[in-house]
């Protein structure tokens, strides 16, 4: 049975700290063979007036906001074209890839290039999964299936896909979009 302990500095909310037992619960069972409730996190709080750092007293950082939930953010803002929302959630640089076409930087490009594709489209999620990749960027891939009408007015449904985004500093500066529109389209 796994045994993590960790330090932090008072001041963290109920939820942050409940990230924090998942993620460290998820990092074991990255390596270690053992059911979630087979690991054990114990979080300890220092009060901030202990802890020093280059003889100087500091205190800690504000936790991040869950990057799943800034993309399931996005994705909702995207859905009903509230782009205004949608947009105060991309980092400078952001591009976007999705199947057959050139990256895209804006989301007015996205809403014209697809226009011809769809009349609408949502999405049903299965699931978000979040990591933490070795440079700075969070990565959450959103998956499930697509449905909506096509420029004919027909219905479509059950079409796969995959998002996967990158967040910096809790703002999106990469989409690449994978699924099965094209294919199902062109079977129709």
């Amino acid at each position: 049975m796994p045994i993590v302990e960790v330090h932090i500095l008072s001041g963290y909310d109920a939820e942050a700290k409940r990230r924090l037992g998942e993620a460290l619960t998820d990092a074991v069972r990255f390596v270690v063979p053992a059911p979630p409730e087979a690991v054990t996190v114990m979080i300890h709080e220092m009060p901030g007036e202990h802890y020093y750092r280059g003889r100087t007293q500091r205190s800690g950082a504000p936790a991040l906001a869950d990057p799943k939930e800034i993309v399931r953010s996005y994705l909702l803002a995207m859905e009903r074209r509230d782009i205004d929302t949608a947009q105060e959630m991309l980092g400078d640089g952001f591009v976007m890839q999705f199947p057959g076409t050139a990256p895209m930087s804006k989301l007015s490009e996205l809403i014209e290039w697809a226009a011809p594709r769809y009349r609408s489209v949502t999405k049903t999620y299965e699931g978000f999964d979040a990591m933490q990749s070795s440079s700075d960027a969070a990565i959450v891939y959103a998956r499930g299936t697509l449905s909506g009408v096509w420029p004919d007015g027909t219905d479509f449904e059950g079409i796969r896909f995959i998002d996967r985004f990158e967040l910096i500093g809790g703002l999106i500066t990469q989409q690449d979009v994978w699924n099965d529109i094209a294919e199902v389209r062109a079977s129709t």
